[in-house]
């Protein structure tokens, strides 16, 4: 395998330099980035949080950094105060945070979610549901103008509280404190029975998606430090005959670790039908990553957990499959790697 090309002396680089690297899907970009600002960072949220906690900030803040390295824009600041200020929105969510209760603590006590949804309801049953559904609907119309967004976004529409955020344009905290303060004035607004079902099952879904959450986002902590780890190899995947040569890929892994993360540039959309597979051969067998979309710049990142990738594979290939993806590579390849 050919490794890639690495960053020039990190000191030399500049901060707005290397964000633009990371938004180009030059993942090293972020170690540099993490050695000069993590310990800044840690002392400033000890300063009022838990060495726990604090540390839990650092990586929360290098998350958001590497999501959304393409919202930096340079020409609105520099990069130093942009990563201060999310670090100040983390430090004051976890102080927040750990003066509020937690939202399970809406449910009703002692009604459980399998008493609330019939999935076959009968005719009567139906209507009443129908009922709910309406009443929930008009008390949801009469809340404050940001709290209703935030529980239309978040329940009708499906996003995580982060999207929502995101959607929002506003701190993660603060899309919690308006979802909590609708449902406690749904609560108030709705007859005790209408409530006490509408209040259990958006707690419950709350607790389902804030799980969910918390798995994706442990993922990405162990993905951030493959990145920025010295001991990571990163092996980059060159275009095949035939496919421009700006197209290509990085695969980083590392041996023992099982998460290995895959990173796309320049690729072209696929063709009508069809989708992008990433696959590691290891010996005579073919294993898939998984299926990739690339934005509309081209761009992608995979991240990927498979007690396999503890082994560094023998090759790595892109290839272009029938959508939904294949259980073996059968289609074009449009990038690789061999050794």
């Amino acid at each position: 395998m050919r490794a890639a090309r690495g960053t020039p002396d990190p000191g030399s680089v500049s901060d707005e330099t290397l964000m633009h690297e990371l938004a180009s899907g030059q993942q090293e970009a972020l170690g540099p980035l993490y050695s000069r600002y993590a310990a800044r960072i840690f002392r400033l949220a000890a300063q009022s949080l838990s060495r726990p906690a604090a540390e839990e900030v650092v990586q929360d803040v290098f998350l958001t950094i590497w999501r959304k390295a393409a919202a930096f824009d340079p020409e609105r600041g520099a990069f130093q105060p942009w990563i201060y200020q999310i670090a100040h929105f983390r430090i004051l969510n976890e102080l927040r945070r750990q003066r509020r209760r937690p939202l399970a603590d809406l449910e009703p006590e002692g009604l459980d979610m399998a008493e609330a949804v019939d999935p076959d309801p009968d005719p009567h049953e139906a209507v009443w549901r129908e009922e709910q559904r309406a009443a929930l609907r008009s008390a949801i119309e009469a809340l404050p103008p940001a709290q209703r967004r935030a529980l239309d976004l978040a329940f009708f529409e499906d996003l995580s509280h982060q999207q929502v955020a995101t959607e929002l344009g506003v701190p993660l905290g603060t899309t919690k404190t308006r979802i909590r303060a609708g449902l406690q004035k749904l609560r108030a607004s709705l007859s005790p029975l209408v409530a006490a079902f509408v209040v259990a099952a958006l707690a419950a879904y709350f607790g389902i998606r804030y799980y969910t959450d918390q798995v994706a986002r442990a993922r990405d902590e162990r993905a951030l430090a493959l990145v920025t780890s010295s001991e990571t190899i990163a092996v980059r995947l060159v275009a095949a005959p035939g496919v421009p040569a700006a197209t290509h890929a990085v695969y980083r892994g590392q041996a023992g670790a099982s998460i290995a993360v895959l990173t796309l540039d320049d690729f072209p959309a696929p063709p009508a039908g069809q989708t992008y597979q990433a696959w590691i051969r290891h010996g005579p067998t073919w294993t898939t990553l998984g299926t990739i979309t690339p934005d509309q710049a081209g761009n992608a990142r995979l991240i990927v957990e498979k007690p396999i990738l503890a082994v560094l594979p023998d090759a790595i290939e892109i290839t272009r499959e029938p959508a939904g993806g294949s259980p073996v590579p059968t289609g074009p390849v449009v990038v690789s790697a061999r050794r």
